[in-house]
């Protein structure tokens, strides 16, 4: 606080009011503090930090700084003492002239709380200016034949300072014909009056030289003087007269320059020069001066410059009206200035946040803020706005500032930056408003995992890949920003086969391109299931999956794979059997085949390539049946050879072919009759027929035996053979019943059929009786039409011939 001023008993208890009041201040967040003027820079004013409950050091740790508005910075804070100091000299007369009291006000804000203390300082007066009078000579008619008790109005001082350091009173120089005589005015200004004590001789004297001075009642005492000549003219006893004592007239602020506010008007009855006016301000300032024009002939009043109801609300001034014979009169002149709302309200941004998360609670600070107004009364009532539609609102805080705040979470991948309007419109007619812009940055936060955009995800590729080719790229979008948007993918670790996935195929981590590690082949890998995983990089990671299926797509990479006839193992050669009384159509064999391949490239079709006899065969294109394309004739060959060839539906198209003989006979002597003549094709590995049969003749004897052998090798036969079509068929068995049996491999729907017939002949005779039982089927494809046909014939290399009735099975 500052010192009270001792040996001024009237400031000491205007000192005590004052701390009494800023003790409460602080208790009421308003802080008071008095201050003498023109204290040397640095000077105490008053713990701050104490009356705001901080330590010292912590006015600097919280940010704490001082706010005003438009104003040189008079105090300032001391981090190290946590006091209030001046800047500098403070002047009160320069701050508030003639007011009382002087008070400085301004804002302290705490940077980290954003809360902001309301702070006034009185600035209290010392003697330090001496009253001034404007003109250090002055010139006072009189007229000889003034009455005694005649009043004079002379200059009056100035003193800027107040209260008791301001003008106190006026002493006059000894004379016998004058007296001085204080008036105090409406304003509290003294005002001197020179009153003649004694009548005057103008031939005695015509000049009276008076010393006027002017005191104030500071300690020490200060004075000024000014020096009164007293000219003393001839008679002119009429004065003049002003139609009314005081002069009033409001006008707006707004007005133009030069424009007449009012007329004066006086009188003088007099004749001749002494009935002349002349009007002139009395005793105006500075201000009255280079604002207004007095028109001295016609009494009028104009503007010389605008005014401004902020800078004066009203101006007083004094008119005299003179005559020539030095007779003059004075009335008041109050001008009044209304106010117009002509100042737009300005905002003052205090304090705000750049940038906040985006989980920040509701009732976060955002910004601190001030609005001002320089207009008064309903002009400067101030409205503040921000738009509806924003999750944000405002909050008033102390004085005329506001807190912006806002209302509820936010989402930065709904709104990533808020550009917010504050408007602020005051009362006045027409209404003026402004508008400020606060940007604001929301923070992102890893609050959303990576999302693919398609699922699940499919694709395709050809078997017989090369290896590292890219399959799929996929896509996930992180809505975050930043490393919680940067996905990274990968795949989930799972078996197919029993081989770990990450075998088969790998997946770039940073562009989610799947690559093939392997070759694939649709025979062994027809699809892949896969779950592709994508995370991002926040703190946690999030992530999610999704289903990936990979099919792996046929090629035309295997060859037609002939199931029937096929090459025995025994080393000996197949032949199929057709009766010369074989009507046109008549079905002598079947070739049937597969192919691993899929779809069309499993679309086989059959072609006769090759026949010993052209036009006596045909073979179904599509079912690969056999058939005799016209009657047999005797002289078509015993032995007739086809060439077969079974050929896909890819691209290339792949075959494969199959060399069949077909034996020509009614009965199976004129088959044995004929087989001597019979060449195996250059293909088979079959044996001569003549050979077999002198092997047979030479084991009649042993017929029972080989009966017995060949009996079992039927039976091992019979299952082997069940096996091998099980294992090269993929699954022959189960085939629907109808009037041909047929097996699907692969997506082929083929027809398989195998024939057993027993043959018994007596030894030693070509020409021996042949019995041909019912045909028996091996149980795994049966056909119903096949009971009437010949059946395949097998020459086996050894014939197990019974001495006394031979029997020789064929297969």
């Amino acid at each position: 606080m500052a010192d009270p001023l001792r040996g001024w008993c009237c400031i000491e208890p205007l000192l005590l009011f004052l701390f009494l009041e800023t003790l409460w201040g602080v208790r009421a967040a308003q802080i008071h503090y008095s201050v003498l003027e023109e204290l040397d820079k640095g000077s105490f004013v008053g713990n701050i930090a104490k009356d705001l409950g901080l330590e010292p050091r912590e006015l600097a740790e919280r940010g704490a700084r001082i706010v005003s508005r438009g104003r040189t910075q008079l105090f300032a804070l001391n981090p190290i003492s946590g006091s209030l100091v001046t800047v500098d000299r403070i002047d009160r007369e320069e701050l508030c002239a003639q007011s009382m009291p002087c008070l400085v006000s301004f804002n302290i804000l705490v940077e980290n709380n954003m809360k902001i203390y309301g702070v006034e300082i009185e600035i209290i007066d010392i003697n330090d200016n001496f009253p001034r009078f404007r003109d250090e000579e002055v010139k006072v008619k009189i007229n000889e034949n003034a009455a005694t008790g005649t009043r004079l109005a002379l200059p009056f001082a100035r003193d800027a300072d107040v209260s008791v350091n301001s003008l106190q009173s006026y002493q006059l120089s000894p004379n016998i014909h004058f007296s001085l005589e204080e008036k105090s005015g409406d304003d509290g200004q003294k005002y001197p009056e020179l009153v003649l004590e004694k009548p005057l001789d103008r031939e005695k004297v015509a000049a009276h030289n008076l010393l006027l001075t002017a005191l104030d009642g500071g300690d020490p005492i200060l004075s000024s003087t000014m020096h009164i000549r007293v000219m003393v003219l001839d008679a002119n006893d009429n004065a003049p007269l002003f139609s009314l004592p005081e002069y009033r007239v409001s006008v707006p602020e707004n007005i133009p320059v030069g424009t007449r506010l009012l007329m004066l008007t006086a009188t003088d009855p007099d004749e001749g020069i002494n009935g002349e006016l002349t009007y002139s301000f009395h005793n105006e300032d500075d201000k009255i001066s280079k604002t207004f024009q007095l028109d001295s002939k016609l009494g009028e009043i104009l503007t010389l410059q605008s005014l401004d109801y902020e800078e004066s609300r009203f101006y007083l001034m004094e008119v005299i009206a003179q005559d020539g014979g030095a007779l003059l009169a004075s009335a008041k002149v109050l001008i009044t200035v209304q106010d117009v709302n002509d100042n737009v309200p300005e905002v003052i941004l205090t304090s705000r946040a750049s940038s906040v998360s985006e989980d920040c609670p509701p009732g976060t600070i955002i910004a601190l803020f001030s609005v001002h107004d320089g207009d008064s009364g309903e002009n400067g009532e101030i409205l503040c706005s921000i738009p509806r539609n924003l999750p944000f609102k405002l909050e008033k805080s102390v004085d005329n500032y506001y807190h912006l705040l806002t209302t509820k979470a936010l989402d930065r991948e709904e709104i990533s930056n808020y550009n917010i309007t504050v408007m602020v419109i005051d009362c006045g007619n027409p209404p003026l408003s402004t508008e400020s812009y606060i940007s604001l940055n929301v923070a992102d936060i890893n609050d959303n995992p990576p999302i693919f955009p398609h699922t699940p995800y499919s694709t395709y590729i050809l078997e017989n890949n090369p290896r590292g080719i890219s399959v799929l790229s996929v896509t996930a979008q992180d809505p975050d920003s930043g490393n919680n948007a940067k996905v990274t993918y990968s795949l989930a670790e799972d078996t197919f086969q029993g081989i770990p996935l990450s075998s088969y195929v790998s997946i770039n981590s940073n562009t989610g391109v799947l690559y093939a590690l392997d070759s694939f082949d649709y025979e062994q890998v027809k699809d892949l299931q896969l779950w592709v995983m994508a995370s991002d990089n926040g703190d946690p990671p999030l992530s999610s999956n999704i289903s990936l299926r990979l099919f792996v797509l046929d090629q035309n990479d295997n060859v037609p794979e002939i199931l029937y006839p096929s090459i025995p193992t025994d080393g000996s050669t197949g032949v199929e059997l057709a009766p010369r009384s074989a009507e046109p159509g008549y079905l002598v064999t079947k070739v049937v085949a597969v192919d691993r391949d899929s779809g069309q490239n499993a679309w086989l079709s059959y072609h006769l390539l090759k026949a010993s006899e052209p036009g006596l065969f045909q073979v179904g294109l599509h079912t690969g049946e056999v058939r005799t394309a016209r009657a047999l004739l005797d002289r078509d060959a015993l032995k007739q050879s086809l060439v077969v060839a079974v050929q896909d539906h890819g691209q290339p198209p792949l075959s494969a072919t199959v060399t069949l003989t077909v034996a020509i006979a009614d009965s199976i002597p004129d088959v044995l009759a004929d087989l001597g003549s019979l060449e195996a094709p250059r293909d088979s590995q079959a044996s001569d027929l003549t050979l077999y049969l002198v092997v047979a003749v030479a084991a009649v004897s042993c017929v029972f035996l080989a009966f017995v052998i060949v009996l079992l090798a039927l039976r091992l036969r019979r299952w082997h053979a069940s096996r091998l079509l099980q294992a090269a068929g993929g699954g022959l068995l189960g085939a629907p019943a109808s009037a041909s049996q047929f097996v699907g491999v692969d997506g082929v729907r083929a027809f398989l059929q195998t024939y057993s017939h027993e043959v018994s002949l007596t030894a030693g005779s070509r020409e021996s009786h042949v019995i041909f039982p019912q045909p028996n089927y091996v149980d795994t494809l049966l056909s119903q039409e096949s009971c009437g046909k010949s059946e395949p014939l097998l020459i086996s290399e050894e014939i197990n011939v019974n001495e006394e009735l031979g029997v020789v099975q064929f297969y």
